[in-house]
């Protein structure tokens, strides 16, 4: 019978078009000036730490992606709490080719308080590691998060569990764990127990 939630793997945590090269451009000077402006002019303003801390993780990812990697730019400036992160399976993977969304959730209390990250849209990858809802059993999402850590070190270990997988298949309890589950993956309790994918 399967574990519900007690039954979960550890992965490893190693590692457009010109209106988008415009976009990142306007946000990078909106960031030197001290705040974060949306298309429609309305201001983020540095009023907390955490906030902050947001501003510069989004322009550290429009500068620096990790391969295959795009922020949504829009949907950030909209809602600095919730960020779409596109991303690409890497050339000679199971996944190569293949298009992902990952949807981010900030609280007031990040970067102390891990992000809430699961993926999104119609296609969810198949992966040992990775539930048909969205949820991704990965350490550093729970336990093992450090405010030391970025959205551009989560997205580096999804694309390095992404890139070590031999076999497209489910977790063993997926069927379960999809019809019990929160939707908060955050509140799972996982247990961490595989190494491999």
């Amino acid at each position: 019978m399967p574990m519900f939630t007690k039954l979960a793997h550890k992965t490893s945590t190693a590692a457009k078009s010109s209106g988008q090269t415009a976009a990142k451009t306007a946000a990078a000077a909106a960031a030197a000036k001290g705040n974060v402006t949306s298309p429609a002019g309305k201001h983020f303003l540095d009023n907390t730490r955490w906030q902050k801390r947001l501003q510069k993780e989004l322009m550290s990812l429009l500068k620096e992606p990790p391969p295959g990697v795009t922020v949504d730019v829009d949907q950030a400036h909209t809602k600095l709490t919730e960020w779409v992160v596109h991303m690409e399976g890497a050339a000679g993977t199971l996944y190569e080719g293949e298009k992902f969304q990952l949807q981010f959730k900030f609280s007031p209390k990040y970067p102390f308080d891990s992000p809430e990250v699961i993926f999104v849209g119609e296609n969810i990858p198949i992966h040992p590691h990775i539930y048909s809802n969205g949820h991704i059993c990965l350490s550093i999402l729970t336990e093992d998060w450090s405010p030391a850590l970025s959205v551009q070190a989560i997205c580096l270990s999804i694309i390095s569990m992404l890139s070590s997988c031999k076999e497209k298949k489910r977790p063993p309890d997926n069927s379960y764990y999809v019809k019990t589950c929160s939707a908060n993956p955050k509140k799972t309790k996982w247990w961490y127990h595989d190494d491999t994918v």
